[in-house]
């Protein structure tokens, strides 16, 4: 295996365990609690976390070995979940069941910065790319990366479900911090050559700070970059719907098992994406690939929750899973092309702090939203009264036209930036673009502005 594969692998053990962390602290405090508020404000500060330490993880992969860094981010999980798996011991009686008690909330602090620690993997990860494989290949590799971010997903809910409904929490961070440190371990064992980040001969090295000013020099530098940012920003805002509310409605179709079971089978989109993009790639136009499958996603959002059907829901998250990894392989790939490698770790970090900084505010709204204005509104209130003969009634019929209306608003917002003049601008960037490979081993520089 070349490092690279090693990574890939590294990575895949480091996201499932991450990510069944999350996945269960979530179902759990449902389960717990009975409290879509409760929900909702994990998924808030996962994505208010993300964004805050997202340009400040960037300047760490710059300034820094990318292996040493992934590695560090796992030993800093790994003294989270210790804490974590203490303070499940040492629980109080009924500490957990209270969805406003401060015990309760210290454990998801802890638990969720101890994940948040591994997002540093998700920044270096796409500039280990652009150092290990060639511009025109890069695609593919991006759907590699994709198909890893899948066989995880599959991993994840499986895992996540069965533990919660047969050990709760307990079980959950055994197993984390077990993984965790066995991704450390290995990670410390990988050797790359990142001599492309080395500064160039004559010229003097950059500080090693955030350097946020430079950064969005180099953004703007491109015609159209903000713009792709930006509208992943928007589309984040949206999906912010999804981590505050899916998790919710899912448990109310189908028990914790059948339901970590069901996105662990439709994780398997995530992997059949993944091994068309490594074999097809993602056409001459990564931003026109972006933008069909934002078409397609948002009108599926439209649809899915339309009727309390199990099989309906199903259907819309399979097209969902399926499509994702081309949308963010998409973006990688025309991020790794125009913008130089020793900035890359900074512009991905800032991207990530931007795209999701407008998540948390869905995520914090959509709970309360959610739980006191459209839940009573399509149980007994105009909602139901109005559509509730076709649409429905009831908690779960107020989470579906959440969903709904989401759909709606989202698939205007991508025609609009489909027919704008920074979708051409970006193209034309993207094509003009010259990577460094013919130059100085692999970074890629910006297009003039």
């Amino acid at each position: 295996m070349t490092p690279f594969h090693w990574i890939l692998a590294n990575n895949l053990v480091a996201n499932v365990t991450n990510f069944t962390v999350w996945f269960a602290v979530t179902f759990w405090v449902f389960l717990e609690t009975q409290s879509v508020f409760a929900t909702g404000m994990i998924a808030g500060i996962y994505l208010v976390f993300t964004a805050a330490f997202g340009i400040w993880f960037g300047s760490l992969v710059d300034h820094n070995s990318k292996t040493r860094v992934m590695a560090a981010s796992s030993a800093v999980s790994a003294v989270l979940y210790v804490v974590g798996l203490v303070l499940v011991v040492m629980e109080p009686e009924g500490a957990f069941s209270n969805p406003y008690g401060p015990y309760l909330w210290a454990f998801i602090l802890i638990v969720m910065l101890g994940v948040i620690a591994g997002n540093i993997r998700s920044i270096a990860l796409p500039t280990l790319v652009t150092i290990l494989i060639p511009e025109d290949t890069r695609d593919k590799a991006n759907g590699l990366v994709g198909m890893v971010s899948g066989i995880g997903f599959l991993t994840t809910s499986v895992i996540s479900g069965f533990l919660v409904a047969y050990t709760g929490m307990l079980g959950v961070m055994v197993l984390s911090l077990v993984a965790t440190v066995a991704a450390l371990l290995h990670m410390l064992t990988v050797r790359v050559d990142e001599g492309r980040v080395a500064a160039e001969a004559g010229k003097e090295e950059e500080p090693k700070r955030v350097d946020i000013a430079g950064t969005i020099r180099v953004i703007a530098a491109v015609p159209g970059l903000f713009a792709l940012i930006f509208f992943a920003c928007f589309n984040n805002f949206l999906g912010g719907v999804f981590m505050a509310l899916l998790d919710a409605y899912g448990l109310s179709l189908v028990p914790v098992e059948v339901w970590g079971l069901t996105f662990g089978v439709l994780s398997l989109g995530f992997i059949l994406s993944g091994i068309i993009i490594s074999k097809t790639g993602l056409g001459k136009n990564p931003l026109k690939t972006l933008l069909m499958v934002n078409v397609i996603t948002w009108s599926v959002c439209c649809v899915f929750t339309i009727q309390p059907s199990f099989w309906l829901l199903v259907g819309g998250c399979f097209v969902w899973m399926f499509l994702g990894p081309f949308a963010e392989a998409a973006e990688h790939t025309t991020l790794q092309k125009v913008v130089p490698l020793e900035r890359q770790g900074r512009v991905f970090g800032f991207a990530q702090s931007i795209e999701q900084s407008a998540s948390p505010l869905t995520a914090f709204m959509i709970g309360p939203l959610t739980q006191f204005v459209v839940i009573p509104f399509m149980t007994d209130g105009a909602g139901a009264a109005t559509i509730g003969g076709w649409f429905g009634t009831g908690p779960d019929r107020g989470i579906a036209l959440v969903f709904t209306i989401a759909g709606l608003v989202g698939l205007i917002v991508t025609i609009i930036a489909f027919n704008s003049r920074y979708y051409r601008q970006l193209s034309a960037a993207y094509v003009a673009g010259k990577d460094d490979d013919d130059q100085d081993g692999g970074a890629a520089v910006a297009a003039p502005a």
